[in-house]
């Protein structure tokens, strides 16, 4: 199927009670749907998947983030997802905590979630089936995946990389200082996807 290639970074956020911050997006794709922040990468510029999501962290939250900041937990490509283009997207844990939510954008609102509560939210389906029982059983270690996605939503999913994190009890790695995101240079009117 001759699509368009689009690719973009998803920013998984978390607080101190490790609720993750999620968008309720106001546009398309996923537009009603609630899922992490994130945008398309800049590729005319050659732009990096670290470089984007320290960019989109920027413009949707406000968060001034260094890619070391990241730790990269997955990479999914999706075939043909709601029949109008191919992804390739890169699931980055952004390591230091967040103190507050966000102020809404032009992207949508935020809020905070703990995990139980994703399954009564609106989500994308894709990322209901796999992207977060993936995402939460390869929090600090990697997965790459791939679905090819079906118009009925019967997606077939592959995965084709798997590493867990093993860590000692008490050990965490994935821990920084915590983040407020600030206030300033915020650019409502410009649309960053």
């Amino acid at each position: 199927m001759s699509l368009p290639y689009k690719i973009a970074t998803l920013l998984y956020c978390f607080n101190e009670r490790d609720e993750v911050l999620l968008l309720e997006r106001l546009q398309a794709p996923n537009q009603g749907l609630w899922s992490p922040p994130g945008g398309k990468l800049k590729t005319e510029t050659g732009e990096s998947p670290h470089a984007c999501a320290c960019r989109e962290a920027e413009e949707e939250m406000g968060l001034s983030l260094a890619p070391t900041d990241l730790h990269l937990t997955g990479l999914v490509s999706e075939h043909g997802y709601q029949g109008q283009s191919h992804w390739l997207m890169f699931l980055f844990e952004v390591r230091p905590k967040l103190t507050a939510v966000p102020p809404p954008c032009v992207e949508g609102r935020f809020a905070f979630y703990s995990r139980p509560m994703l399954a009564t939210l609106a989500l994308p389906r894709t990322d209901l089936e796999k992207l977060w029982p993936w995402f939460w059983a390869h929090r600090g270690g990697f997965f790459a995946a791939h679905c090819r996605c079906q118009l009925d939503e019967t997606h077939e999913w592959t995965l084709a990389e798997s590493r867990f994190l093993e860590l000692a009890p008490s050990a965490n790695t994935l821990s920084s200082p915590p983040l407020h995101p600030s206030h300033h240079d915020r650019s409502y009117g410009r649309t960053h996807h």
